[in-house]
């Protein structure tokens, strides 16, 4: 039965990174990716609306690992070895220029995904990593080296890398058989479902900058807020979502946000400036005239839910009215009821217990020769191409560890 120096469980990002770049500093080793599916690559290929995100335009560690709610300070050492430049200097070796846009998310220059899965597969074949599909991993054995169970074929080797993603069922295998702690999977990167009537028929209309809390927990983020036909999303959404991940898990997604609508302004700064507003308009629409530069039809909505009444002037509003208004603008407190993912993007807090591995190495603390990297780890980060520069650090840390 042949022995091979190296098996990679998972036919995504990480594990293809792990092969090429294992093989290129040991070409006569003998590496082979093992993948469930039939399908390869499939996160990179969706990965950015199909442009795939590869990395994020953030140069230094310190201020990188700022942006993983879990394992910011596991991951502060690998970036030291392999950061975000490393990675776009990778790509551009191989014929893969990228670019780095406005919010510094990075993208290849080709705005295809499509240019990353060929670079992988072509890198790949070059190099000679055999990969097997509709290959599933039932059982581990650790002898005098591992013995994978896989159906009715067995493979043997000397190093044995998971980088499997978040993949529940094969946690298990790898809590009974290696004796790992698996923290449960929870959503990371998600939306809030909301029924809230003054938002609910202004699907598109966005805030550039929005702070967003939850009542009654230590979580607050802000950034662009946008209203959906299900609720709220964004970049403020998002990243509260992230940061949030077990508490709001623990709430089963039920919960009361305070949105403020307008940023860094508050309440009695707005109720002043409603005040001196109406002051010098008491004879103009207060539908009609904003004292902020909000969407006319969010203003529109945020009226007519503390008036109710289109056709009223500044000067008629009485104190309760404008209170209604300011706290309309910025303590707005909408309920959540639930939360809708990205599916395919689908990103998960959980995985390997972080205590449980040596991130010099990216090595089990439990096994000799046992690896792993990307989302299999307990691991996660905001939106922005985040996630795939922990799963290119740890991969390419591990090709160098092997030995």
């Amino acid at each position: 039965m042949k022995l091979w120096d190296a098996i990679i469980v998972g036919g995504g990002a990480a594990g293809f990174f792990t092969a090429i770049n294992l093989k290129e500093r040991y070409p006569n080793k003998d590496v082979l990716i093992i993948e469930k599916d039939k399908d390869l690559l499939k996160k990179v290929k969706i990965s950015g609306g199909g442009r795939c995100n590869v990395t994020h335009a953030c140069f230094e560690p310190k201020e990188l690992a700022k942006f993983y709610p879990r394992g910011s300070k596991e991951l502060l050492g690998p970036f030291h070895q392999f950061c975000t430049g490393d990675m776009m200097g990778w790509l551009d070796d191989r014929g893969i220029p990228t670019k780095i846009e406005d919010d510094n998310r990075v993208f290849p220059a080709s705005n295809s995904s499509q240019s990353i899965i060929d670079c992988f597969m072509n890198e790949s074949k070059r190099l000679g990593i055999k990969i097997n599909i509709r290959t599933r991993l039932d059982q581990i054995v650790k002898e005098e080296n591992w013995k994978l169970h896989c159906g009715e074929d067995i493979y043997f080797a000397k190093n044995l890398i998971f980088t499997s993603g978040s993949n529940p069922k094969l946690w298990q295998v790898l809590a009974r058989d290696l004796g790992h702690n698996i923290i449960a999977p929870v959503p990371s990167l998600f939306t809030f479902n909301t029924k809230d009537s003054r938002i609910q028929d202004l699907m598109g209309i966005s805030a550039p900058l929005a702070q967003v809390k939850v009542r009654g927990a230590n979580l607050e983020s802000q950034g662009p807020l946008l209203i959906t036909h299900w609720g709220l999303s964004g970049p403020a959404v998002l990243k509260l979502s992230a940061w949030g991940a077990l508490a709001l898990h623990q709430l089963k997604y039920r919960f009361t946000i305070e949105v403020n609508w307008l940023g860094f302004v508050n309440v009695e700064e707005c109720k002043e400036a409603l005040q001196a507003y109406k002051k010098e308009n008491g004879r103009k629409s207060v539908v009609k005239n904003s004292t902020y530069p909000i969407p006319k039809r969010l203003w529109e909505s945020f009226v007519l839910d503390a008036v109710n009444n289109k056709d009223k002037n500044w000067g008629d509003l009485n104190k309760q009215e404008m209170s209604k208004l300011a706290e309309n603008l910025v303590q707005c407190a909408i309920e959540v009821n639930g939360k809708s993912t990205f599916k395919d993007e689908f990103v998960t807090a959980g995985g390997i217990e972080l205590s449980e591995i040596n991130f010099k190495s990216f090595s089990s603390k439990l096994h000799d020769n046992l690896y792993f990297a990307g989302e299999v780890i307990n691991i996660d980060a905001i939106t922005g191409g985040f996630n795939f520069q922990a799963a290119w650090t740890g991969a390419w840390i591990i090709a160098q560890s092997i030995e």
